[in-house]
C-alpha cells in the first residue's frame, strides 16, 4: 500500500511539473499584456522578446525609473513640436491621428519630443511602449496586446534605420498601412530616425528610372519600394541643427534649471568651446556642457 502511495505521489510530482511546463510554454508563446493595474500605475512600457528558444512571443514591461522630458525645455522646434503635439491631442481625444516619424540631426530633441509627450498626457490615458528595431517581427504580436487595451498607446522605434540585408522592416511597412487587418485605433506608430528615408539610398537605385510615352517621371521599383515605407507614416517631422543663438539659449534654459549662478560672457565663452570641441550645436551638445558645468562648480572648480 505504501508504495502505491509513494507512486501516486510520483506520478503527481510529474504531472505538476509538466502542468508548470506547458504554462511556461504557452505564456512565452502568446506572450501578453500587463493587467489594466500597471497601466494605471506605469506610463511607459517596453517590449521584451522571448529569447529562451521555446517561442516566438514576448512580453510588456513595466519601465520602473522612465526618463521622462517636459516639452517646455525644447527650444528651436517650435513648428514641428507644435504639430507633433497637435496630432496627439487628436488621438488622445479619440480623433483621427496620424503615424508620426521624427527624423533629422542627431541631438536636436526628436527622442525627448516623444518622451515628453507622456508627459503631458500621460494623465489623460496616453501610455508609451518602446520596441527595438530587432524586435519589429513582433510587432503584430505587440499590436494584438494592445487592441482590447482602455489606454492609448505610442508605439516609439528609436533611431530607426535599415540595412540592405535587413528584412524587419516590412511588418512595420504593414503595421503602418497595407496588412489585411486594420490597425488598432488606440496605437499610433511614432519613430525616429537621423535619415529622412529609413532604408538605404544609392546611386545605383535610380539606373531604371524612366520617362513613360506622356513624359511622366517613374522612378522604378527601388527607388519606389525605399521610399514607400517613410510614406506611410501620415506626418513628418523634421528636426534640424541649431544656430549658435538658439544653441546658447538652451545653454541658458539648462543653467536656470539647475540653479547655477554663472556670468554670462563666461558661460556662453565656455559654451561655445565645447560645442565646437564636438562640432555639435544641439539640444543634447547643450545639456551635456550644463552637467559637465554644474559638476565642475561643485567641486569648486568652475574655472
Amino acid at each position: 500500500m505504501g508504495r502505491r502511495k509513494r507512486e501516486r505521489q510520483e506520478r503527481n510530482r510529474r504531472l505538476g511539473r509538466l502542468v508548470t511546463l506547458a504554462e511556461r510554454v504557452l505564456e512565452r508563446m502568446v506572450g501578453g499584456a500587463p493587467d489594466a493595474e500597471a497601466f494605471e500605475r506605469h506610463l511607459t512600457f517596453r517590449f521584451e522578446p522571448d529569447r529562451s528558444g521555446w517561442g516566438a512571443g514576448g512580453r510588456l514591461v513595466p519601465v520602473e525609473a522612465p526618463s521622462l522630458f517636459d516639452l517646455g525645455d525644447l527650444v528651436g522646434v517650435d513648428s514641428p513640436l507644435e504639430r507633433l503635439v497637435r496630432n496627439t491631442e487628436q488621438f488622445v481625444r479619440g480623433l483621427p491621428a496620424n503615424h508620426v516619424l521624427l527624423y533629422g540631426e542627431r541631438g536636436t530633441g526628436k527622442s525627448s519630443a516623444v518622451k515628453g509627450l507622456v508627459t503631458q498626457f500621460g494623465s489623460r490615458g496616453l501610455r508609451l511602449v518602446e520596441v527595438h528595431k530587432a524586435d519589429l517581427l513582433h510587432l503584430p504580436d505587440v499590436l494584438a496586446t494592445l487592441r482590447d487595451a482602455s489606454y492609448r498607446f505610442l508605439l516609439f522605434c528609436d533611431d530607426l534605420s535599415f540595412g540592405e540585408s535587413e528584412a524587419n522592416y516590412r511588418e512595420l511597412k504593414a503595421a503602418l498601412e497595407g496588412s489585411v487587418e486594420a490597425p488598432p485605433a488606440n496605437v499610433r506608430i511614432i519613430a525616429t530616425s537621423n535619415r529622412r528615408h529609413l532604408l538605404p539610398e544609392r546611386r545605383s537605385d535610380a539606373a531604371d528610372a524612366h520617362l513613360d510615352e506622356h513624359g511622366d517621371l517613374h522612378m522604378g521599383e527601388v527607388v519606389e519600394e525605399k521610399l514607400a515605407l517613410s510614406d506611410r507614416f501620415g506626418l513628418l517631422l523634421g528636426f534640424f541643427g541649431f544656430d549658435q543663438a538658439t544653441y546658447l539659449e538652451i545653454v541658458d534654459r539648462y543653467v536656470e534649471k539647475a540653479g547655477l549662478e554663472v556670468a554670462r560672457e563666461r558661460l556662453h565663452g565656455e559654451a561655445l568651446r565645447w560645442a565646437l570641441e564636438r562640432s555639435s550645436r544641439s539640444g543634447r551638445t547643450a545639456r551635456q556642457f550644463v552637467d559637465d558645468l554644474a559638476g565642475r562648480e561643485g567641486l569648486g572648480d568652475g574655472g
